[in-house]
């Protein structure tokens, strides 16, 4: 593999960053479940036992237990914070949950992409993005900072002031509170994937690690917010019908994951992750189109609703667009350098990394016969699942329904053939 230009890992990053929008916004659908009864523990527990078995097969099955188990070892340090950024996702997204059954999911979801902003002021802060850029290019990234709160703030009136009449006033403002703390927990959770990332850690790697902090956290808060172990298995048998589609959105998250993982790593989180939040335009299409929550929203809601998503998408997209320039580039090397100094890393090999080099590629082991007894474990699962799931009392439109998956396809074989034909998944 040769190391790509600083435009080509720009354009690479974009798209991971587009990927990632489709299939995060898709991945959340199942959670729609919470409306008709089940517990929010429950759902990001069912949601959670996808992403563990999607995070072990899919890094498998594209590089190998081989390369995965050489790759932690030799950054054995970063293990501790791939499993602390597990942790926090499995709080944030069982606050997702409450949000969704508050305030529904096309208004949720760009209330916890504030993490944008979060993650921007980490990036600055310890990581030195958007450090010696210019004016210009901080003019992009702080008009698109102001954009997104802007958004946010249009949404937050359009739900509180011109809700449905059935809609109880305090349970919407613990649905806001519920997403703007889901987006906090959101935006420091990229500080592991930076740290991991200028390291030189393969994503597929830290990801393998980090579901151990997301099932462990996800659990233990089941456990105990419901009651014990007995009642929750007892809960599990009950929700058996709609486990697969949790199952599901729990696996297509994953991929929608890795894909804002490889933006992460290419172009930063500051860029990196308000690009991935377009998923925002996609969980409002999904709750729009496919479940029809706009429908009960008067007129001035739904302009309100539409405009607030419109903003946060346009200052999303100018913040994506601040390519960094060589002297910012400078800036995160000596990030970078920092990192290898403190770990005992070579900076060189490192530096091949961050440029879609990996010189791990050509050292790693043959495959091994248990891969394909993990792979055949992960479509077991689905089969088990997929043959005592039952249609759900959800109104859908299976057209939209149609259409979007159709469409979240599609981008995942283009982002994944391009990010393949560029870095081998490096």
């Amino acid at each position: 593999m040769t190391r790509l230009s600083s435009r080509d890992l720009h354009r690479l990053g974009v798209a991971c960053g587009l990927g990632a929008g489709a299939w995060l916004g898709a991945a959340e659908a199942p959670t729609k479940l919470v409306t008709v009864g089940f517990s929010p523990f429950l759902i990001s527990l069912g949601m959670v036992a996808g992403v563990f078995v999607a995070r072990w097969t899919v890094p498998m099955m594209l590089k190998g237990t081989g390369y995965i188990l050489l790759d932690l070892k030799e950054k054995a340090h970063l293990v501790i914070w791939a499993i602390l950024a597990g942790m926090l996702w499995a709080v944030a997204n069982t606050l997702t949950v409450f949000a969704i059954r508050n305030v529904g999911l096309s208004i949720a979801f760009p209330l916890w992409n504030t993490n944008s902003l979060v993650g921007l002021f980490w990036g600055w802060l310890l990581f030195n993005e958007l450090r010696d850029c210019g004016a210009r290019h901080w003019l992009k990234v702080l008009g698109g900072a102001a954009a997104i709160v802007v958004g946010a703030c249009v949404l937050a009136y359009a739900t509180t002031s011109h809700q449905a009449p059935d809609a109880p006033e305090r349970a919407a403002t613990l649905g806001i509170l519920a997403a703007l703390g889901a987006g906090a927990l959101w935006g420091t959770m990229y500080i592991p994937y930076r740290k991991a990332y200028i390291s030189g850690m393969n994503p597929l790697s830290f990801v393998t690690v980090f579901t151990f902090g997301e099932l462990g956290t996800t659990a233990a808060m089941a456990l105990v917010f419901r009651g014990g172990l007995q009642n929750v298995l007892a809960e599990l048998g009950r929700a058996r019908p709609a486990l697969f589609w949790l199952f599901l959105g729990g696996f297509c998250w994953v991929l929608g994951d890795l894909f804002q993982q490889y933006a992460a790593k290419y172009i930063g989180i500051g860029r990196g992750i308000p690009l991935s939040n377009t998923n925002q335009l996609w969980g409002l299409a999904w709750g729009a189109l496919v479940f029809g929550e706009l429908s009960g929203l008067g007129a001035t809601a739904r302009v309100l609703v539409v405009a607030g998503s419109l903003i946060m998408i346009l200052g999303a997209t100018a913040i994506s667009f601040a390519e960094a320039p060589a002297s910012e580039q400078a800036s995160w090397k000596k990030a970078m350098e920092r990192e290898c100094s403190r770990y005992h890393l070579e900076p060189d090999r490192v530096a091949a990394i961050l440029q879609g080099d990996d010189p791990l590629s050509r050292e790693q082991s043959p495959r091994h016969w248990w891969e394909f007894l993990i792979g055949v474990g992960a479509a077991g699962m689905f089969v088990w699942l997929g043959s005592g799931a039952r249609r759900q009392p959800l109104s859908v439109n299976l057209f939209w329904m149609t259409v979007l998956s159709a469409a979240t396809l599609v981008l995942l074989v283009l982002c994944g053939t391009l990010l393949w034909k560029r870095t081998r998944f490096s």
